[in-house]
């Protein structure tokens, strides 16, 4: 486990010091890198033309970064039409990443947004937006951006955002514990529909959780996965049946070597359907006496669910030889 820690610790560094290397790179540099109307904006603070810019009508889904440190900043779901004629947004993504700052140039007063990473210039806030949703509009420089369209967040490294368009394409959200969440993750990955996944704690008493408390084993929280589907392609009830095939879903607060409630057997259904398929399926499997002993299984409401840390994401994808005590069974087949 301290390998882990330090792993972890030197994954956080190394992301901090490639987004450091971005913001740090000289005008030269920069002038390189991107092109004369993203450099004036950028780093001059200049606003490009209204309704000659790149993306103030661009209505497709997907996620906006920082055109210099590629670092996400806004998203699709938050993108409205002003009728300004540059991109809108309601917020960012992380409040945190955006930067305001008093801006007093042009003799007027207004509240200029950065990026906190790279300092770029981005544009300006306003409180003119939408008020059932929050009244704000961020007016930004589409220069001062990079769109990654929905096809291609996964393959940009940001498979953590489609979980937010779910409801936008259809897809469903199912939520599974059955022990250490990096086996789990490396059986559910590669099903066909499944669209991406990602491991977590929920469950728990308190907010924000982190492996250093989960592991403890006292904030209720468990190692989790998360999951988005395409339930065109795969079903919630095929979902069941690996779930219960690669665990064993009759050992409490334990699997394999592990101990402890973090550990535990939980469906966390995100709806009545889900509840009523879980429940249905643990009846039936009891029924039909497919485990042994008595299924221990917890079928919960899902509530939070918090990211782990990025070394725990696709872990046994990275690396292959870890940890796991999950394994296909090929007993499990659900009516």
């Amino acid at each position: 486990m301290f390998a882990l820690m330090v792993s972890c610790v030197l994954n956080l560094f190394s992301v901090e010091a490639k987004m450091s290397n971005s913001s740090s790179l000289n005008k030269n540099d920069l002038k390189n890198k991107l092109t004369p109307i993203q450099y004036q904006c950028t780093q001059e603070n200049s606003t490009e033309a209204p309704f000659k810019n790149e993306y103030w009508n661009n209505k497709a889904p997907g996620i906006y970064v920082d055109v210099v440190s590629g670092v996400p900043l806004f998203s699709s779901l938050d993108k409205y039409d002003s009728g300004s004629g540059w991109p809108a947004f309601t917020r960012p993504i992380e409040s945190s990443e955006v930067v305001s700052k008093k801006d007093s140039s042009h003799g007027m007063v207004r509240t200029e947004v950065r990026s906190r990473i790279a300092d770029s210039h981005l544009g300006h806030v306003f409180d003119d937006g939408p008020k059932d949703k929050g009244g704000l509009r961020y007016c930004i420089n589409s220069a001062s951006m990079k769109f990654i369209p929905l096809a291609d967040l996964k393959s940009s490294g940001l498979g953590r955002f489609l979980f937010s368009f779910t409801e936008n394409q259809g897809w469903e959200i199912a939520v599974f514990a059955g022990g250490c969440f990096w086996g789990m993750e490396e059986l559910f990955r590669t099903i066909p529909g499944v669209i991406e996944t990602e491991v977590g704690y929920t469950g728990g008493k308190i907010e924000r959780a982190t492996y250093e408390v989960v592991k403890k084993g006292s904030s209720g929280h468990a190692e989790a996965l998360r999951i988005v589907f395409d339930p065109k392609k795969v079903s919630y009830k095929k979902l069941l049946e690996k779930f219960f095939d690669i665990h064993d879903p009759t050992t409490k607060d334990r699997q394999g070597n592990d101990i402890g409630s973090q550990y535990r057997s939980a469906i966390f259904y995100m709806n009545l359907s889900q509840e009523s398929e879980a429940k249905r399926a643990i009846q039936y499997l009891e029924k039909e006496k497919i485990f042994s002993s008595k299924i221990v299984t917890h079928v919960e409401k899902s509530e939070n669910f918090w990211r782990a840390e990025d070394d725990h994401q696709k872990y046994l994808e990275r690396k292959p030889h870890g940890y796991t005590c999950h394994y296909s069974r090929n007993r499990v087949r659900l009516p």
